[in-house]
């Protein structure tokens, strides 16, 4: 089992109290897309794949790859945000890539 380890930033989290939908962002890339929330990541298959002092500081993510879709958690970082998914999949997206996103 991979664990993960991160210093996190709290910057980078959206403000507490607000509508998660509000707060969410959005990487696409093609049809492809990862959204983050600030809800409380509660996913018990990712949870287990982060060491227990970082859970806290990682909120609930979905990707959706070639129409499929995946649970994930994310924490931030300074110029990134990790991601941690629910097969034990990790990686990195820089918050370049990040936008509100476009709902119809």
């Amino acid at each position: 089992m991979v664990r993960i380890t991160v210093l996190l930033a709290a910057a980078c989290l959206a403000s507490a109290g607000a509508a998660a939908q509000t707060n969410d962002l959005v990487a696409y890339q093609g049809t492809n897309a990862i959204r983050l929330t600030d809800t409380a990541c509660t996913d018990a298959a990712v949870l287990e794949r982060i060491e227990p002092e970082a859970r806290p500081y990682f909120r609930q993510a979905r990707a959706t790859v070639d129409g499929k879709s995946y649970r994930a958690c994310w924490g931030a970082l300074p110029m990134a945000v990790v991601l941690v998914y629910e097969d034990g999949d990790q990686g990195m997206l820089p918050l370049s890539a990040l936008q509100k996103p476009v709902d119809i």
